[in-house]
């Protein structure tokens, strides 16, 4: 009998060995993302390529959770920052990897005009919206389908007067992990009364795969002029040559070569770079408009859009009192992100390119993060 006892003790040992949870190739762990929010649940899905890139997505925000991908040693580095559990993600507001609307970037004091009528929305960033507001989409549960290996479909019904926007809006991001080492995602979005949209992805990336300073990471954005702002980060109404200044990367250059040269106005009002860059693609998804390299690593990402601008922020609000993944501290200025976009407050600024929806159409974004190794 004692030795009958045992014996199924073994086994029991055994069975639970084998139902061990298994760890992304990222080192997370799929039940530190389940979680319950305003009665959805809350999960970490994987995407996974033929080359053995992983790219881990959570629907709470649509958030990118981490991307890992090889460097020129052949070795796999996980490229931006974020957290290992759901719970740091709704306790710390932080727009790490997430999928940002209604709105992304900023609506000069929350007010706009549409149709002769006024909106109110949040203003959250210095008297301005940001992000679509507090409870933008970045903190909202999205509906999650995963078809397969490789591809994610989130979608999010943002009803009639969330965060103060007109009508009931159906959004969906569908994120596909191509074989050739890209991030591929496409952004759609129908209403039933007039309104805005501009939606976009806020990943944090480190091509080094540890966080520390961004500081000699290679940038190329391909805009002759940008939009500049005032001391409460919002936009003029210009648009500025960016010839003769530090928000010239027509050439790759060093991200901090010129970041603290704050002589330079737009540098001191955007504590470094916070700026939304007027490209030259204008549209075309088959050119990259912004190019960034790590010399250390040797990994290259090249974004590509359909949109008129991007946004590149440098970090410089992490300030270390977040730790994320690994438990790697978050220090300043330790990312880059590349925000594809409209304009910010254009619905301020007519003149600019439209991001009004209107009943009967289909607001569509396209961004690509794709890979490579220098």
């Amino acid at each position: 009998m004692k030795k009958l006892c045992m014996a199924v003790m073994a086994l029991c040992l055994l069975s639970c060995a084998e139902k061990k949870e298994e760890v992304t190739l990222s080192g997370l762990q799929a039940s530190n993302f389940v979680a319950e929010v305003d009665g959805k649940t809350t999960g970490l899905y994987v995407l996974k390529n033929q080359k053995g890139m992983e790219v881990c997505v959570t629907n709470f925000g649509g958030r990118i959770v981490s991307i890992m991908a090889p460097d020129k040693r052949g070795l796999m580095r996980d490229v931006v920052l974020g957290f290992d559990n759901v719970q740091d993600y709704m306790t710390y507001p932080t727009d790490f990897g997430a999928t940002i609307g209604q709105y992304a970037n900023r609506i000069n004091q929350g007010k706009f005009t549409l149709d002769g009528v006024d909106y109110q929305l949040p203003q959250n960033n210095f008297g301005h919206c940001l992000h679509g507001g507090p409870k933008g989409f970045q903190y909202q549960v999205f509906d999650a389908v995963q078809p397969n290996d490789q591809v994610l479909e989130l979608s999010y019904l943002c009803k009639d007067g969330e965060e103060g926007f007109p009508g009931n809006v159906q959004c969906k991001v569908v994120m596909t992990l191509t074989d050739d080492n890209a991030i591929d995602l496409k952004y759609s979005a129908e209403t039933d009364k007039p309104t805005i949209v501009n939606m976009t992805n806020h990943s944090y990336f480190n091509l080094d795969g540890n966080a520390a300073s961004n500081a000699k990471h290679l940038l190329m954005i391909d805009a002759d002029s940008y939009t500049p702002v005032d001391s409460t980060f919002m936009t003029t109404g210009e648009i500025l040559p960016v010839e003769g200044t530090p928000m010239d990367f027509r050439t790759p250059t060093e991200v901090g070569a010129r970041i603290n040269e704050y002589d330079f106005v737009q540098l001191k009002n955007g504590k470094g770079y916070d700026h939304n860059w007027v490209l030259n693609t204008k549209g075309d998804i088959n050119k990259p408009c912004a190019i960034l390299k790590s010399p250390e690593s040797g990994i290259v990402l090249s974004v590509y859009t359909n949109e008129p601008g991007v946004q590149c922020y440098a970090g410089n609000f992490l300030d270390g009192t977040l730790t994320g993944k690994n438990g790697i501290v978050y220090n300043e200025r330790a990312s880059v992100c590349l925000e594809t976009q409209k304009f910010p407050d254009t619905p301020n600024k007519p003149e600019w390119p439209s991001a009004v929806l209107r009943p009967g159409e289909t607001y569509f974004s396209h961004c690509i993060f794709k890979f490579t190794v220098e």
